[in-house]
């Protein structure tokens, strides 16, 4: 007989995860120095700021971007610098820094922020106009570099930083450590661990090491509600604290869904507010706009899935003028549905834009770039990747693809077990609470840990939510009683069942009653 998980045993489990990191302190991140090319890029900006020169910030329109995009601007303006900002607008700009933005900038210095490996066009650009250019980036680095007057990107070759996978708010934030060195000024780098814990955890950065330290101390800087964008979140949500899982299922689809819809500017502005009336005020308009997202992904995932049957080994879809802000998302949601890698297209005239979803081991992006004949156009990293191709050659792109991926193992599909092993029903509740919270935030390298439960005798079931897609359930194991919830249920449960499920165990607290509720993943 199989021996059930304790609440020491999964403590135990827990902790084995981080045995190999080297930052659990603030005080133990690496130097900026370690960063190539940092120091040059900071003595010109020095140089700009001291001279009173034009200096330009070109951002991102996902939250990544955003938040890159509020601490480049915030640090300028706290240190009366001569900066504007522009984030491109996805429908009329696309991504990145292009020649086209540049046409715009009258401006002596521009700093890309999670933005510009790839911009060797609008590099060139920058030479023609006698603009010195800046990149600092962290997406994967391409066979050939823009020839910029420095680039900041912990995935150089010759780069020193030995955190690699961090993202390009994280790059921001060093960037102006080295910056505020360079000038000898005191300056407060700690302000900004409130928004970099958003940035980090929705560009699904790993969870470990630099990574958790700084999403941990951001939480509780989050907490202290310094910026009127948290105070008005937390009133109208009516919030009792803001955890790890606030951050990926609430403020960063908040700050997504403006670029995702109209302009990530308006995100920006948001984040920014002096006041918590010029926030709220912004905010209810952004809640319209996720309003808005939301049923448009639903209705182009219905469509999606129309496009598939679920054999395939990737998932590739396409569609006339499907709404270019949400096939990111659209994809995500059909790995989770197939277990298998996703591309969602949107076909302008004879153009087609495609956004890349991966899962488990598969890397997507060195996938999609051994077919560089049909691309027009391609970025990103291992497990997300933007692309373009022409709309005639979405066929033969999808059967390359398919050939490419047919040789890979079928572990190579499976995200490593996050099933710890099967509870002891006994171990839930406010002790194991703690544990688990001890060893938040949960995300990419320390998945949240989920468990079986068996023979668990189903008390009552019924089903709830504005579209009654939820299932709640009263079950009975070992004589302990079990509230738990499904959402977005697949199998309908009756009063009377007995079921096998994997779960996981949350903390539920409703007019002022704490619980330990079971969040169930599937129905076995």
């Amino acid at each position: 007989m199989t021996q059930k998980l304790s609440k020491d045993d999964i403590a135990s489990i827990l902790s084995q995860r981080f045995v190999d990191d080297k930052c659990n302190k603030l005080c133990d991140i690496p130097h900026p120095s370690k960063l190539k090319d940092i120091e040059k890029a900071a003595k010109r900006v020095k140089r700009a700021v001291q001279n009173g020169e034009k200096i330009a910030v070109v951002g991102d329109y996902d939250a990544d971007g955003v938040v890159s995009s509020v601490i480049m601007m915030e640090f300028f303006d706290d240190i009366g610098a001569d900066a504007v900002l522009k984030i491109p607008n996805r429908f009329e700009d696309g991504y990145g820094i292009s020649p086209k933005i540049i046409e715009k900038l009258d401006v002596d210095l521009i700093i890309t922020v999670d933005n510009g490996i790839s911009a060797t066009l609008a590099a060139d650009e920058c030479s023609k106009k006698g603009i010195d250019l800046i990149i600092t980036d962290h997406h994967t680095v391409p066979e050939v570099l823009p020839d910029a007057y420095a680039i900041v990107n912990p995935k150089q070759d010759d780069c020193t930083f030995p955190n690699t996978e961090i993202c390009g708010a994280q790059v921001a934030w060093y960037f102006i450590a080295a910056i505020k060195d360079e000038l000898g000024i005191s300056y407060n780098l700690s302000k900004f661990l409130d928004v970099l814990a958003i940035a980090i955890v929705a560009d699904m950065m790993e969870l470990k090491d630099i990574n958790r330290t700084m999403v941990k101390s951001g939480l509780k800087s989050i907490n202290k509600m310094q910026r009127p964008f948290f105070k008005v979140v937390y009133s109208f949500y009516k919030k009792s604290s803001f955890k790890s899982d606030d951050i990926s299922f609430l403020l960063a689809p908040l700050i997504n869904s403006a670029g995702r819809l109209e302009d990530a500017t308006l995100s920006y502005e948001l984040i920014r507010a002096k006041s918590e009336i010029e926030a709220m005020s912004k905010l209810e308009y952004i809640i319209g706009l996720n309003q808005e997202r939301k049923i448009i992904e639903h209705n182009l995932f219905e469509k999606a899935c129309l496009s598939t049957t679920g054999d395939e080994n990737i998932i590739v879809a396409w569609g006339e003028d499907w709404h270019e802000g949400v096939i990111g998302i659209v994809a995500s949601r059909l790995t989770k549905r197939y277990k298998k890698p996703a591309i969602v297209f949107s076909i302008t005239g004879t153009k087609a834009k495609g956004s890349a979803r991966s899962v488990g081991s598969i890397d997507i992006l060195e996938h999609i770039s051994k077919h560089k004949e049909f691309l027009l156009g391609y970025g990103g990293h291992k497990g997300a990747a933007g692309m373009s191709v022409k709309a005639c050659d979405l066929e033969s792109f999808k059967s390359a693809l398919q050939s490419s991926l047919s040789e890979l193992s079928d572990e190579e599909f499976i995200e490593k077990s996050e099933v710890l092993g099967e509870i002891d029903p006994s171990s839930i509740g406010f002790d194991l609470l703690d544990i688990l919270e001890t060893y938040e935030p949960y995300g990419q390298k320390n998945p949240k840990p989920y468990f079986l439960l068996k023979d668990a005798y189903v008390q009552s079931a019924r089903v709830i939510g504005e579209n009654q897609n939820h299932q709640k359930l009263t079950l009975v194991s070992q004589q302990k009683t079990l509230e738990s919830i499904e959402f977005n249920f697949d199998k309908r449960v009756s009063y009377g069942e007995h079921i096998d499920l994997i779960c996981t165990v949350s903390k539920n607290e409703f007019r002022g009653v704490v619980s330990a509720q079971i969040m169930v993943k599937e129905i076995l």
